[in-house]
């Protein structure tokens, strides 16, 4: 079956690698899934999302299909200006933009919203976050709109 859109085929890998490595990591670290997704939705509903049960996961899990949908929506809005981005290796381009968006996230809307130290104050804990921005963000959508260039046209 032909992709019809490589973003939205994107926006629902990333996604979904994301949010998966998102619930495995708080089960590994104590938490439920339901429990992260609540905090996911006190981002920019407020603290109180996380005492709203269902319906608080429900509102995290598309906040977080929300932000991948603007991620992934950047870099096609890129890439369509800019062709480096689907000639240069996936794995480099998709390297520079995990680290662009971890920046952005940590560095930015963390401590705007949560008031998250930036650096990290423990090094390994900042690799380990960096680890889903490019891994399971930034390499799928650079390989996938690479993957899928001659279907959409590009402009330099």
């Amino acid at each position: 079956m032909a992709r019809r859109s490589p973003a939205l085929f994107a926006w629902a890998l990333c996604g979904t690698l994301d949010i998966v490595y998102a619930a495995v990591s708080s089960v590994l670290q104590g938490g439920t899934v339901p429990g992260m997704l609540r905090g996911v939705a006190s981002g920019p509903f407020g603290d109180a999302a996380r005492d709203w049960g269902a319906v608080g996961a429900a509102a995290g899990l598309a906040t977080h299909f929300a932000i991948m949908g603007a991620m992934v929506a950047a870099w096609f809005f890129v890439a369509r200006r800019w062709n480096a981005l689907t000639l240069w290796p996936w794995w480099l381009t998709g390297t520079l933009y995990g680290l662009l968006l971890y920046l952005v996230m940590n560095a930015v809307v963390l401590p705007l919203r949560f008031g998250s130290p930036f650096p990290p104050t423990d090094p390994a804990l900042g690799l380990i976050a960096l680890f889903p921005h490019i891994v399971l963000v930034g390499w799928p959508l650079a390989w996938a709109a690479r993957a899928t260039q001659r279907a959409v046209p590009y402009r330099s």
